[in-house]
């Protein structure tokens, strides 16, 4: 296989990046993920082995991928993650290895995770109080999220990212809360518009732009554009310094897309490679897997699901692509 190829999609944005989601599965029910039965789990037999998304992940690394995240579902939830980790950080050309998860499992994890190789970690929590945090997720557990934040730190994962979906007359009190929080931790909170990840409990109304969230947190700490770092390839997110070293940012798919920047791939547990996480179009990569394909086979999906990657997306495309299960997707 010719290791010298790079990914460039037919827009010239190089292809850098590639999101694995390990599991469908998941700890929490969020309201604005899954219905409150949960979903119904797919058969293990259709779901990748880690050996199949270590084959992956090298086709992938040799081809110009640089950057991973482990997502899920909830990756802490499946067996064995931690030396899935561990195996991906001895990827030659590999130089970033993180992973996204709701904290919940982190704290007792997160020393071994570190060891493994993990650098950095993304931990969604959409409030900071207990009984808000039951309403979206429909458990307790807000204090299982906060000790993983704390262990996270104290293992040298960095950064810390905090992702709160913000949604009005839900955790819109709660901006500021934030903002102090990030005032006072080393970790960057990363505000998220509301977008129909669950298109039957998406309510255009409860949507709170980028703008309207930075102007709250205005009220409290100066956003000056010289403090800023604008969402570019390194990152979807507008990032702002504050005091004490922490940062907050906003994520605005909505408002104002960064489609002209973006630099990754989703590979979904079930095989399926996307271009665009809001986009139907996926390619197969479970069926060459089990079917005796070599590298090159791999390797030639992989340019051409780059080449189908969409220029954009419209808030027709989200609600369309997310009718399926976000934890599916591994958003």
């Amino acid at each position: 296989m010719n290791t010298n190829t790079k990914l460039t999609d037919k827009f010239k944005r190089s292809i850098n990046y590639l999101r694995i989601s390990v599991t469908d599965r998941c700890n929490l029910r969020c309201v604005y993920c899954m219905p409150e039965e949960g979903v119904m789990p797919v058969e293990h037999s259709t779901i990748l082995s880690y050996e199949e998304l270590l084959r992956v992940v090298g086709v992938a690394v040799r081809l110009g991928i640089t950057k991973v995240r482990v997502t899920g579902g909830e990756p802490l939830v499946r067996r064995g993650i931690v030396d899935f980790i561990r195996e991906l950080s001895h990827l030659e050309g590999l130089t970033e290895l993180s992973l996204t998860t709701n904290g919940t499992l982190l704290a007792p994890m997160a020393q071994e995770l570190a060891e493994a190789g993990l650098k950095r970690v993304n931990i969604s929590l959409d409030t900071l109080r207990p009984e808000v945090f039951k309403r979206i997720t429909r458990s307790e557990g807000l204090d299982k999220v906060l000790a993983g934040i704390d262990a996270a730190i104290a293992v040298g994962l960095k950064p810390v990212k905090i992702n709160v979906v913000a949604i009005k007359g839900v955790n819109d009190g709660e901006l500021l809360d934030f903002a102090d929080f990030a005032a006072t931790h080393p970790v960057e909170v990363r505000f998220i518009e509301h977008m129909p990840s669950r298109s039957e409990s998406w309510d255009k109304s409860r949507l709170l732009s980028a703008d309207d969230i930075l102007a709250t947190i205005a009220t409290r700490y100066e956003l000056s554009d010289e403090l800023a770092q604008p969402a570019s390839a390194a990152g979807p997110s507008r990032s702002f310094m504050l005091p004490g070293g922490g940062r907050i940012g906003v994520i605005s798919p909505l408002s104002n897309h960064f489609c002209a920047s973006c630099n990754r791939l989703r590979l979904t547990a079930q095989g399926k490679l996307r271009g665009c996480l809001f986009s139907t179009n996926e390619a197969d990569l479970m069926t060459p897997l089990r079917d005796g394909s070599d590298n090159n086979e791999l390797a030639r999906i992989m340019n051409e699901a780059v080449l189908d990657k969409p220029k954009g997306h419209s808030l027709d495309d989200i609600t369309e692509a997310t009718s399926l299960q976000m934890s599916r997707i591994g958003g």
